[in-house]
């Protein structure tokens, strides 16, 4: 074997894909189930993006949150191997302890530890109502969290009952926020977002070649996501998605 005959594989960084979900009593039914099963329909996916990805592995982990909270995982999950876990719905709306949860989790001494190091993650919030508890203290903690400010943040609001107030405090801006109405919109708009917030997340850019992510850096991501966002919504598409359903359900 010659010197330039052993190929020496580069060590990826990471990109934690975070999917926020209210378990709440209001999410039962059609929410919680359309919520299962699109997250599920996208595993495939993203496994496919985590392994063209020479950049990133994408890794995923799940905080479910309604009286209290809780991560389903002890640790951010490879997509290669990650298997979801369906959700059941009930009690109150404790966004304020989602909160306490993500900021502990968003440390190098918890979900980020990757030796390779890790990009900015993308965390994406699903709720339907209005919070139980003091989100307030809790947010305030998570917005001072480094991770949390460069992080491309994204929030559904499921239904008309949902505080878009809240939750476009939770991503920094209204543009960030999708509302839905029906289970068919729901499903294409998780769907949509789990898939482009991954790609986008993952990959490198000039701002960040050969150091760590740089607030500048993220900060483009996040607008390039609000952008697609956008111009998913400008689209007749999009525009059919929050039409009624075959049941005629709406929220």
């Amino acid at each position: 074997m010659g010197l330039y005959d052993e190929v020496v594989e580069v060590p990826r960084r990471t990109m934690v894909l975070f999917f926020v979900v209210d378990t709440s009593g209001s999410m039962s039914g059609a929410k919680i189930g359309t919520v299962n099963s699109a997250i599920e329909e996208i595993v495939p996916e993203l496994k496919d993006i985590s392994e063209s990805n020479a950049d990133a592995q994408i890794k995923v982990a799940t905080l479910a949150f309604s009286t209290g909270a809780q991560w389903i995982d002890s640790s951010p999950v490879a997509a290669e191997n990650f298997r979801w876990n369906y959700l059941d719905a009930n009690g109150v709306t404790d966004l304020g302890e989602a909160c306490m949860q993500l900021n502990e989790k968003l440390s190098r001494n918890a979900f980020m530890s990757d030796a390779t190091g890790s990009f900015a993650p993308a965390i994406f919030l699903m709720s339907d109502g209005e919070p139980t508890d003091n989100y307030k203290h809790g947010l305030d903690k998570l917005k001072q969290n480094n991770w949390f400010k460069k992080a491309i943040k994204v929030a559904v609001a499921i239904g008309e009952d949902a505080n878009k107030t809240v939750l476009a405090d939770f991503t920094g801006n209204i543009e960030a926020v999708i509302t839905v109405h029906t289970p068919e919109a729901l499903k294409k708009w998780i769907q949509f977002v789990s898939v482009r917030a991954s790609e986008i997340g993952s990959k490198s850019s000039n701002a960040s070649a050969g150091s760590s992510d740089t607030g500048a850096e993220i900060v483009s991501k996040q607008d390039e996501f609000v952008k697609e966002i956008q111009a998913q919504n400008e689209t007749t598409e999009a525009a059919e998605w929050d039409s009624f359903d075959d049941d005629g359900m709406v929220w």
